[in-house]
């Protein structure tokens, strides 16, 4: 049997000793009932409604947080054996799918898919016209190349919803935007522009969570400049004639913003995952991933030819298993020891809104010598006093992630993506990333996006402008998740976390609420299967320090408007004492 030192040794990784599966999003979360997992506790209502299995709600706590409730709360909150790890508290909650809505959820879609079925044969039959890419007449006998499940979802449950999705905008997408007005007279196979053009539509769908999506002001004003000077393409790859100097600028920059001895950046965000990770794993090494990892993650995981294997969202028990097993057996069939065992998580999960439990994840990297790939995308600039991600977020050493990876994307209002290290990784990639050795270099007045905004966050531009919108985007986002929760939604996620989801369930629900919200003059985005997990159908929003106290309560009223109207308002959750002025707690209680 080898030993484990020597397991340890072999799996040393190509840099020198610097650096060492997956489902992803496809498969998205499990049924509600796996996610009481991990530290999560179980209660059962006490608003007076007669318990039963859709009054369960679930709660991810690692410190105990007094609220006022209109009664004696049950205890429904543990503090985990971890969380010594955490220097702050960390809630999570993901309330219980209500039974009766679940079971009506599955007859939707099976009623849904009847009809389906129905439409086919009336295609078939040439009796409905049929829009959708089909094989050939002389190609009847091979093995389909369309027709699948989600092709079958595509053409009979997505299209009846498609109006909901790819509305173009033609303005700066920042708290507000301007829509153009579609319309289809083919059941939304096809679309034509009226000429109609909804101005002020309040935002609360895309990633602009520091605001520095704009076209006005200093880093608007320093892009204009950058073209000017460097024009808009480069025409080359970096390793060629498309190096230039503010790419040298802007990666020294962004090493600094991390805490890391290098960086590289990249002209696109999944490009970053997807053909990076091949050049880090390969044949003989093991990939642990987070059942909600990105698409980005799934490519790259698959493409490095490396074995994939799963663990539960954000489950530390489901991660340390995996860990044990692979070291105590190895490689399959030759119980051979894995060159290098990779944990693949990202810092903020942009459908569930949850943010990685990093402390125990270092913590369980370090027991077993596995190497850690972070991602960053969604958690750079949002999270963390200084806006420099999870790892400021829990007040870790930036040393302690072995890949620390992020897009430009989101907070930063660019494009494009960075991978940070030590200088020996780096180097490495520079030389053997598919990404960057055949992509063409990074757009100038991207790069100088993302310098201008990357040194208002850290304060280098002379002015407290980062400062404020960090505090303003956690301040929104504390304020439109607890009025959500008020009102009688389901939220899922984070208390921190930017990302709300909120739950609509029904298929039907998922394009009626968006076209409401639009008729309201707010614009969001619905989000169901495949996405999600056939009965979790949601809504995302975005909150950004954009947005100004204002706008949200606008936002807010017409979410529950039209959640009374679609009747979303699922939450059986005890609901805080509103304020009673100079009367207390206890004497309501007393009465």
């Amino acid at each position: 049997m080898t030993s484990r030192s020597t397991l340890h040794k072999l799996s040393y990784f190509k840099l020198g000793g610097k650096f060492p599966g997956t489902v992803g999003r496809t498969k998205m979360t499990e049924s509600s009932a796996n996610k009481l997992l991990n530290g999560d506790s179980c209660h059962r209502t006490s608003n007076g409604k007669k318990a039963s299995k859709n009054g369960f709600v679930k709660n991810h706590c690692l410190f105990q947080q007094p609220q006022k409730y209109r009664r004696p709360r049950e205890k429904n909150q543990n503090v985990t054996h971890n969380s010594s790890l955490y220097k702050k508290p960390y809630v999570e909650s993901y309330e219980e799918t209500p039974l009766l809505v679940a079971v009506l959820t599955y007859m939707g879609y099976g009623i849904l898919t009847v009809f389906g079925y129905l439409r086919d044969f009336l295609r078939h039959w040439s009796i409905e016209k049929c829009h959708v890419a089909r094989e050939r007449e002389e190609q009847k006998d091979f093995v389909p190349l369309y027709q699948d499940f989600e092709n079958f979802y595509t053409r009979n449950l997505y299209m009846r919803i498609r109006d909901n999705w790819n509305r173009p905008i033609c303005s700066a997408p920042g708290a507000k935007m301007d829509l153009v007005e579609n319309v289809s007279h083919d059941y939304n196979w096809t679309f034509k522009h009226t000429g109609r053009v909804v101005k002020d539509v309040i935002n609360m769908g895309s990633y602009n969570y520091l605001g520095f999506a704009e076209n006005t002001g200093t880093c608007a004003d320093a892009a204009i400049e950058a073209t000017h000077t460097y024009g808009v393409g480069v025409g080359s790859t970096r390793c060629e004639m498309g190096n230039l100097d503010i790419h040298e600028e802007m990666e020294q920059l962004v090493a600094r913003f991390l805490g890391v001895e290098s960086s590289m950046t990249f002209g696109m965000g999944f490009a970053t995952n997807s053909m990076n990770i091949p050049a880090l794993t390969g044949k003989g090494c093991l990939i642990l991933s987070d059942e909600l990892n990105h698409a980005s993650l799934v490519l790259g995981a698959r493409l490095s030819g490396s074995t994939i294997r799963v663990f539960k969202h954000n489950n530390m028990q489901s991660l340390e298993k995996l860990l044990r097993d692979a070291i105590v057996h190895g490689q399959p069939r030759t119980h051979r020891p894995w060159k290098k065992i990779l944990l693949v998580v990202e810092g903020i999960y942009s459908m569930e809104g949850s943010i990685v439990r990093l402390p125990e994840v270092i913590a369980l990297k370090k027991r077993y010598k596995a190497y850690l790939y972070l991602d960053e995308a969604h958690s750079i600039g949002a999270l963390g006093p200084n806006g420099r991600g999870v790892v400021d977020y829990f007040g870790l050493d930036p040393k302690d992630v072995d890949i620390m990876m992020g897009t430009f994307t989101k907070s930063f209002g660019a494009a494009g993506g960075y991978i940070g290290g030590n200088k020996e990784l780096i180097d490495y990639l520079r030389s053997y990333s598919h990404s960057a050795l055949y992509a063409t270099s990074m757009s100038p007045p991207v790069a100088q996006q993302i310098i201008t905004s990357m040194k208002i966050i850290m304060g280098e531009d002379g002015t407290t402008l980062g400062a404020d919108r960090l505090r303003q985007l956690s301040e929104n986002t504390t304020y439109f998740r607890r009025k959500l929760r008020e009102k009688g939604f389901i939220i899922y996620g984070n208390d921190d976390s930017p990302v709300v989801p909120m739950m609509l369930y029904m298929p039907a629900k998922i394009g009626a609420f968006g076209r409401e919200m639009l008729k309201m003059n707010i614009g969001t985005v619905v989000v169901g299967f495949p996405a999600t997990p056939i009965i979790e159908s949601r809504a995302r929003f975005c909150v950004s320090a954009a947005h100004t106290r204002d706008m949200l309560d606008i936002a807010l009223e017409a979410i529950s408007e039209v959640g009374d109207l679609l009747q979303l308002k699922y939450s059986r959750r005890e609901q805080p004492l509103p304020s009673l002025g100079w009367m207390s707690e206890e004497s309501v209680l007393q009465d």
